[in-house]
């Protein structure tokens, strides 16, 4: 048979199972999609007034809190796990408020919703109480005018030491100051919107988040936070 025919069959060949490989991935891209729904996100008041933030880095991503955000797409069932369970954190006593004030529901931007660590690099922990599938986190830390909060880092782990299975949500600590080591994630403007992180469906008992210090102030904040997933049954 002619070399040319051959080449000519090969190539068309080639051709085919390419196609049909990228079909049948574009299918199930589809159907994985397709069993995804958009997860309920109640937000708080929003705040007008405030002074502009006077704060640039190279590690801010643009004040985009204008903008709608995107449904955020989970398995179906994936509800916030997080509502009133046990906290704790890095802090003996808090400088203002209380630790259980983190999962109690309450969004409003005033003073008496506000829960404050003091300086430094300061933390605080969910215990679902059970192993969990976590597909997102959404973190308020301040919405009564415009902020940025410096070393904000999430974990999950099956360890509440977490000192082993540990897994990193988000990071922007850009140096490395709080020896967690360095993140490839961006710093944020803060607003009533919260920050939603996208846990890809970790697996894990704890959550546990980092700050240290903002723009305001030296203090660590926190308003709410809501950890949407599915508790292993």
């Amino acid at each position: 048979m002619n070399k040319l025919i051959v080449g000519t069959i090969v190539l068309s060949l080639f051709c085919l199972i390419s196609t049909i490989a990228i079909a049948a991935e574009t299918a199930a891209t589809t159907s994985a999609s397709s069993n995804l729904e958009a997860i309920k996100i109640e937000l708080p008041k929003e705040f007008f007034g405030g002074t502009p933030i006077d704060y640039w880095s190279a590690n801010l991503e643009p004040d985009e809190n204008w903008k709608e955000r995107a449904p955020f797409l989970a398995p179906p069932g994936t509800v916030v796990i997080s509502a009133g369970k046990p906290v704790s954190s890095s802090a003996k006593f808090p400088t203002l408020g209380e630790v259980k004030m983190l999962v109690d529901g309450d969004k409003n931007y005033a003073k008496n919703s506000l829960l404050e660590l003091p300086e430094g690099v300061q933390w605080v922990q969910i215990d679902l109480q059970a192993k969990a599938k976590i597909y997102a986190l959404l973190v308020w830390h301040f919405h009564e005018g415009k902020r940025v909060y410096f070393d904000v880092i999430a974990q999950v782990s099956n360890d509440p030491e977490f000192k082993t299975e540990t897994t990193i949500v988000y990071n922007n600590d850009a140096d490395n100051s709080t020896g967690l080591g360095v993140g490839k994630d961006k710093e944020y403007v803060e607003s009533y919107k919260g920050r939603l992180m996208d846990a890809k469906g970790v697996s894990g008992r704890y959550v546990r988040l980092y700050t240290s210090g903002n723009t305001g102030d030296d203090k660590n904040h926190y308003v709410e936070v809501e950890v949407f997933g599915q508790l292993a049954k």
